[in-house]
């Protein structure tokens, strides 16, 4: 997966989101101008000793960032979306674009790529979220996503929800046949407590 920041201002997030990166083994993609320098300690703090295993790219701006990645399928993350980022489908190679965090993406940007917006819900008592929290947030379901597809086809269905016998979607293959970041309960588990099915990640993507 790919995270491209658009001209990111506050170094602290740039530490925080590419420390998420390196956790999620997506690249960090950066479009210039950058509000500080890649060598500031605030970058490092955030990034912790995690920054040296980052996959970062720097671009001059949004056209050199498009000429180096042509094809590129692009999300682009903005509050404005008519689209919640749940309901698109994500694949394993796809961009997830932020915008700076005083402004957003640029409205000319937006306009070109309006099927292509997503946004998190939220209240209206704020504006937004913070940057390095909601790249984690769509990122991880991004993830969700395309490790639930690649695990889907080696599911059971002989499992039973409350001793039923009933076939159940929520059964699972053995997690260490599952990738990194398949939410399928573990192996021989169900997903209930008390009888009752609390939650489930197993989704029809």
């Amino acid at each position: 997966m790919n995270i491209v920041l658009h001209q990111p201002e506050i170094p602290a997030n740039t530490g925080n989101i590419g420390r998420t990166c390196v956790a999620t083994g997506s690249v960090l993609h950066l479009i210039e101008p950058l509000g500080f320098r890649l060598n500031e300690k605030e970058i490092k703090r955030a990034g912790m000793d995690y920054w040296k295993d980052l996959d970062v790219r720097r671009y001059i701006n949004y056209e050199d960032f498009l000429e180096k990645n042509p094809g590129a399928k692009i999300w682009m993350a903005t509050t404005k979306a008519k689209h919640v980022y749940t309901d698109v489908a994500f694949g394993p190679d796809d961009y997830i674009m932020f915008g700076k965090e005083s402004a957003g993406i640029p409205e000319e940007i937006l306009v070109e790529n309006e099927d292509t917006c997503i946004r998190i819900p939220m209240l209206d008592k704020i504006r937004s979220l913070n940057l390095s929290n909601s790249v984690a947030v769509v990122l991880y379901e991004a993830l969700r996503q395309t490790a639930s597809k690649e695990c889907s086809s080696k599911a059971t269905s002989t499992d039973s929800i409350g001793g039923s016998g009933t076939p159940s979607r929520y059964s699972s293959p053995p997690r260490d046949s599952c990738p990194p970041f398949c939410y399928a309960p573990l192996s021989g588990r169900s997903p209930r407590l008390s009888g009752r099915v609390l939650f489930s990640v197993w989704a029809d993507d």
